[in-house]
């Protein structure tokens, strides 16, 4: 079971948020208004928040200037994961990353299964390393947003979360064999 070592400080993430939508603007991306309060209320610094095109060259153009960043740690997208000809998000994220955490999308499938049952088959939800940066692509649902970043992510990128999170290895993440900013 996790727990929280209250005996080490809590550690701020400079965070990015990306929406992918062909139809969303900054007046109503739900799912980026969601995580963009919970980053926020957790603690967390937002560096960036933008909304991009369903097309896997801005996807990626926006994901490597986002890594590039030395005041981006992490990047949290959401939308373009279900399976639709207009869904790329994956396909971007997976041609970039040094290392997939494939824990996460398999994680993320098994809680939502517990609250959408086989529905949660259609979600390409994913996570992985590129230049030192998490990168996370979540459902364009704010529900789905929320499970997301309530039952993974809060946990993760909190680093008195134990036995283990993201934010201790960050600093590992440039060893030999992964390509640095």
């Amino acid at each position: 079971m996790s727990k929280l070592d209250l005996t080490r400080n809590f550690v701020p993430v400079k965070i990015a948020v990306l929406t992918i939508s062909d139809t969303r603007s900054l007046k109503n991306d739900k799912s980026g208004d969601l995580l963009v309060s919970k980053i926020t209320e957790a603690g967390h610094l937002l560096v960036k928040r933008e909304i991009t095109q369903d097309n896997i060259q801005k996807i990626k153009i926006n994901l490597q200037q986002s890594i590039q960043d030395p005041d981006i740690d992490v990047v949290i997208s959401t939308g373009g994961t279900g399976l639709t000809g207009r869904d790329v998000t994956p396909e971007a994220f997976r041609s970039i990353f040094d290392k997939e955490i494939e824990g996460f999308g398999e994680m993320f499938r098994y809680l939502s299964f517990q609250k959408i049952g086989t529905s949660t088959l259609q979600s390409r939800a994913l996570a992985g390393v590129s230049g030192g940066t998490y990168l996370f692509a979540l459902p364009g649902s704010p529900l789905a947003c929320r499970d997301a970043w309530d039952d993974l992510l809060v946990h993760q990128l909190d680093y008195r979360h134990k036995p283990c999170n993201f934010v201790e290895i960050m600093p590992r993440l440039l060893e030999a064999g992964i390509s640095g900013r």
